[in-house]
Formats: C-alpha cells, sequence, structure tokens
C-alpha cells in the first residue's frame, strides 16, 4: 500500500487570489478543467470540490442568496452554506468535506486533498467480541495513555517529568507511581510530534537508561520529530520512521495507521489502532487531522480540549493588549469547546475521551499567565457532548484511572467498565523541582560566546531568516521582564539581516521582544526552536503594525537548521578579538531598557 500524499487541486497566484471577491467564488483548474468552490471572507478562506454530497450534482450561484455565501445543487436544488460548509436545504444532512487551504509566502493560494483521503478502509475488518479486560486504556498524565491489547503494552506521548516549552508548562496531573516502569516495559510507543509535552526529554533519558531499544514510531514529517536527538544525548536506539496512511502490522490482532495533520502537515500527526476490528482514534493536538476526514463510529476517540497552547495573546503587550485579552481568550475557550463538541457529534464515537490539556503554568514566575490563560475543562466539554450527542459515552479521565473497552461495548451504562484511582490516589501535582531545570537552563547565561557581541550576527546568519521587511528588537530581561544591566538588546533588520544601532528610515514593520535571558541564551546556545520562548510563555511581545508575521514564526518555530550553530568555529573566528574585555554600554548593546544606543520608536508599558 502506497503512502498517504498531500496533492495540489488548484494554485492561485497572488494576482489571481487578490482578485477574488468577498463571498462565493468559482475556480476551474487549468490541468484537469475540475471545478471549486472558494468562499473568502476578509482574507480567510474555505473550499470545497464542486460536488455536491448528495448524489454528485454540481452547484451554481444561488440568486436567492443576497448574502453570497451558499451554492445550488443544479440536480435536486440541494443549498450548501459555504461559510459553514453546512447543508441548510435539507437541513442537518451533511457536512461538505473541505479542502485544506493553503496560503503561500509569495501570496498565493493552494487548495490541497490528501490521497487516499480514508486510507483507514483499506483491508477492513469486521469487529471481534472483545472479553472483559482483554482491551484496557490507562489515562497517565496530559497526552500519556496506555492501551493493551491482549499481552501488548502500547504507550501514547509520554510527559511523566519536568517541565515542557523550557519552564512554561509543568505537570497538572500526578503521574501514577508506577508510570515511569510501564513506559520502560512498553512494547511499542508512539510519540505525535515534536513539541516537548509530547517528547519530553527528561523523560525519554529514564526510558534511554533503561530500555533504549524499545520500538518508537513516529510519522515521516518534514521535520523530522527526533531531530534534537543527538544533541539531548539521550541513547534510544529504535526510532521508527512510519509513512502516513499505511497500517502497521504489529501481530495478527493489532494495526495502526498514523496520519498527518492538514494545517501543519509538517510537525503534527495523529493515530488510528485497530485490534480486532476495533478502532481508537487520538487526534492528539493536530488542527484539521486528516485534512478532517476522520472515520466515524470508532470505538473510542480521544481528543485535545483545553486550549491556551499558545503565545497569543498572553505574551503581547501594549495598546488593546493591555485591556483585550480577558474577553478574546473568553470567546476563543468558547469556539472551541464548541468546535470539538460538534467534530464529536459528526463522528459518533462509541466513546469520547478528552486529553492533552491537562498543562499548568506552574512556577511562580508565571503566575500571571496562569491567572489569565484561562482553560476548557474537560467535565464542561463532556457536559455539552451529553446534550448534543447522548448516545455518546464520555469519560474524564483522572490518573491511573482505567477504561475496560469490552465492558463498556457490551454495556455503557455499566459502572464497571471504569475503574477510577483508589481515594487515596493524589492526583494533582504540588511539586515540580522547578531549581533543578530552571538551573539547567540558566547555565547558558555565563557561556564563553556570549562574551563576544558577535555572537548576535553569526546566530541569525546560521538560523538563515532573511529578504523580509521586519525589524525586531530583542531584550533580555529577568524573570520578571525587567532590563538587566548585562544582558544584550539589540536589532535584527531581516531585510538585508543587518544589525543596525536605530531603526531605519524606510517604512517596515516591527517587533520588540523581551526574552528571560536563561531561556533566550540556552535557545540560542543549543540552536532550540523558538516554540521554547513563545509556545512557553518566557518572552513578551509587542508589534507595530498589530499584524502576525507568519513567515517570521513559521521559520523560527518549525524550519531553523537542524544542527545547531558550530559556536566552535565561532570562536576560533574570535579567539583574536578580545571582546570581552570592552563593557556592553560601551558597544551599544547594553540592557538598561532606556535605548541603550537603540532608537526602537516604539516603547511600550508593559
Amino acid at each position: 500500500m502506497a503512502s498517504q500524499i498531500a496533492k495540489v487541486l488548484l494554485s492561485l497566484d497572488a494576482e489571481a487570489l487578490g482578485s477574488l471577491k468577498e463571498g462565493v467564488n468559482f475556480k476551474k483548474s487549468p490541468e484537469d478543467g475540475k471545478c471549486y468552490i472558494i468562499f473568502k471572507s476578509n482574507n480567510y478562506f474555505k473550499a470545497c470540490k464542486n460536488q455536491c454530497k448528495h448524489q454528485g450534482g454540481l452547484f451554481v450561484k444561488d440568486v436567492e442568496d443576497l448574502d453570497a455565501m451558499t451554492v445550488k445543487c443544479t440536480k435536486h436544488n440541494w443549498k450548501l452554506n459555504v461559510s459553514t460548509m453546512k447543508y441548510v436545504n435539507p437541513p442537518d444532512s451533511f457536512l461538505q468535506d473541505e479542502l485544506e487551504v493553503e496560503v503561500l509566502d509569495d501570496g498565493g493560494l493552494q487548495l490541497v486533498e490528501l490521497s487516499p483521503v480514508d486510507p483507514w478502509m483499506a483491508d477492513p475488518r469486521e469487529p471481534l467480541e472483545l472479553q472483559e479486560g482483554e482491551v484496557k486504556v490507562t489515562y497517565f498524565t496530559h497526552a500519556c495513555m496506555e492501551l493493551q491489547f491482549g499481552e501488548r503494552r502500547f504507550m501514547f506521548d509520554p510527559w511523566l517529568k519536568g517541565p515542557a516549552f523550557a519552564r512554561g508548562w509543568w505537570l497538572l496531573h500526578e503521574p501514577p507511581a508506577d508510570a515511569l516502569d510501564r513506559l520502560c516495559a512498553a512494547d511499542l510507543i508512539y510519540i505525535s510530534h515534536m513539541h516537548s509535552d509530547h517528547l519530553s526529554y527528561p523523560t525519554l533519558k529514564v526510558l534511554a537508561e533503561r530500555r533504549p531499544n524499545v520500538p518508537i514510531y513516529v510519522g515521516d514529517t518534514s521535520r523530522p520529530v527526533f531531530w534534537y536527538l543527538e544533541q539531548s544525548q539521550v541513547k534510544l536506539t529504535n526510532i521508527k520512521v512510519t509513512p502516513f496512511g499505511v497500517w502497521q502490522h504489529i501481530d495478527n490482532h493489532l494495526r495502526f495507521m498514523i496520519l498527518m495533520d492538514g494545517v501543519h502537515p509538517e510537525m503534527d500527526t495523529c493515530i488510528i489502532v485497530d485490534y480486532k476490528g476495533h478502532m481508537i482514534l487520538n487526534t492528539v493536538d493536530c488542527t484539521r487531522p486528516n485534512g478532517g476526514r476522520l472515520p466515524q463510529n470508532v470505538d473510542v476517540l480521544m481528543t485535545d480540549f483545553a486550549g491556551g497552547a499558545s503565545g497569543f495573546p498572553m505574551t503581547f503587550y501594549g495598546g488593546k493588549y493591555n485591556f483585550w485579552k480577558a474577553e478574546f481568550i473568553k470567546n476563543e475557550r468558547k469556539k472551541l469547546l464548541n468546535y470539538k463538541a460538534t467534530l464529536v457529534k459528526s463522528l459518533q464515537p462509541r466513546i469520547y475521551c478528552p486529553f492533552a490539556g491537562y498543562f499548568v503554568e506552574a512556577h511562580p514566575s508565571d503566575r500571571y499567565i496562569k491567572d489569565t490563560n484561562i482553560k476548557n475543562s474537560a467535565e464542561h466539554l463532556n457536559a455539552l457532548i451529553n446534550k448534543l450527542a447522548p448516545a455518546i459515552k464520555t469519560w474524564t479521565p483522572q490518573p491511573g484511572a482505567v477504561l475496560d473497552l469490552g465492558l463498556a461495548l457490551r454495556d455503557p451504562t455499566s459502572s464497571e467498565a471504569i475503574t477510577h484511582p483508589p481515594a487515596s490516589a493524589k492526583l494533582y501535582k504540588d511539586s515540580w523541582e522547578f531549581y533543578l531545570y530552571v538551573n539547567e537552563l540558566n547555565s547558558a547565561i555565563k557561556s564563553n560566546i556570549f562574551k563576544h557581541q558577535s555572537w548576535i550576527q553569526f546566530y541569525y546568519t546560521w538560523a538563515g531568516f532573511q529578504n523580509y521587511n521586519l525589524v525586531v528588537r530583542v531584550i533580555e530581561t529577568d524573570d520578571k521582564f525587567e532590563c538587566i544591566t548585562d544582558g544584550y538588546d539589540y536589532l535584527v533588520d531581516f531585510l538585508d539581516l543587518s544589525f543596525p544601532t536605530k531603526r531605519p528610515d524606510r517604512e517596515h514593520a516591527y517587533l520588540e521582544i523581551k526574552n528571560r535571558i536563561g531561556v533566550m541564551r540556552y535557545v540560542v546556545l543549543h540552536g532550540c526552536l523558538w516554540d521554547d520562548l513563545y509556545i512557553g510563555f518566557q518572552n513578551r511581545i509587542s508589534r507595530d503594525p498589530d499584524i502576525y508575521h507568519h513567515k517570521f514564526w513559521k521559520h523560527f518555530q518549525a524550519e531553523l537548521p537542524l544542527c545547531r550553530p558550530d559556536w566552535e568555529q565561532f570562536q576560533k573566528q574570535v579567539f583574536y578579538i578580545d571582546e570581552s574585555t570592552i563593557p556592553l554600554s560601551d558597544t551599544g548593546m547594553g540592557n538598561d531598557c532606556a535605548l541603550s544606543g537603540i532608537d526602537s520608536g516604539l516603547i511600550l508599558d508593559l
């Protein structure tokens, strides 16, 4: 069976994209003549094939629709609201299958479809009856689940110790006392993507010390999931990079398939596990898993639910961000809750479990984030699903709780289907060994490379981002995001990758980023992705104008070189130039949060 691929169906250049009108647009592919429908609303796009889901008729513009949102089928007059992809005549009938819309860096657009769209249909199996105790699902913490299939144990995304995203995320739940032992005894492990709340090097270090050859399966993403493995010095020896959309057979009864995300195919994946014809679907963090096409009526569906996994708007300041965040966060969480509930209702699993959202901003220095970054609760989501789709059994997991799938399928109302942790079990963490991990990050502060201000040019040259009209001011700060006298404060002009002492006179976009010095220097020293700073809430950001620079953030969060900067070569270059005797304030790079020789043109209060 061939690997699943992403197929481009239609490409529009910047000029063609600019000619699209608000509302419904019909576009033909010059390659094969097939027609597609693109809905535009304030530079937000949705798209689908021009084909009615009822009996395959073609759509035309609905002349009765004054809002330019619906199209009408020429066969039976069915009507589709393209803004929602819902059929409005007849109502509550179908959802139209969406195509992935990729807005390109050159201003163009592509419509993309995964091929095949439903690879799990290859070699379908009739479900066999499960015995009591034959299939058990045990929740450990966050996105970590243990699945027992007969004698085999399959572990998902083990984050069992240490922080994620530098020092920004910590485990909310206390893993079962034997969690690390059970991880080391697993027959196989699936790690969905490279984010450190799923790929936890502190956790995997324990595994490597005890059982380095356990099979670990990852998707064949464009940026390797384990790109940082060699530098981490975690000695794992049996990582299996797996093609998308192909069944991986473990034995006669157990197989699994890894699928890509439609929005972040370079990074995110999800998984379907099939045991004796019974399917468990885990969409993990995928924004549009498998491009939105997923199997219906699986036995167990697991998805994320919480929200709050982004620096936006939490770490932004100035202007509207001083008063606007709370209402925005409330609305975003509500939208996410409704989306997840609608997704679950449409897929109609037998059992639904919300997970992969149990983290906390526990470090005392992040109290503001913890208090402001309100997240959805699993209980609220399950209550909403119970209202919308009462036939679906919902499960709000606690650490160590076990779902017996055979019992649950036989009688969804059975109280014996779920074993709860004992009353004496500790469910929530109250200590995290902050000092251990924060000290490791802060050890980078005294690295010799930072004695030489030319590290700045060396690092950003290594990063490889330029030809983009953006000027970024980077300021090293203490834990309270207050400037420190021995920190750097510098400008990077990414149009020509220069390092001016004041903002250029030309018109340009501007970012001002305050980074905690320990985390920033650790990221620079080790060539880490900037997710540690951004998703980990380790910086504060202002911008002028207030627009998102997708190309910049995508590069520094996902496209930095796979090998860290060659600091040994750097030190050879500066060996004969002893800059360490020059005070930072004399170089124009000292940081006193005045302008330090830098004319920012935008100073905002935090």
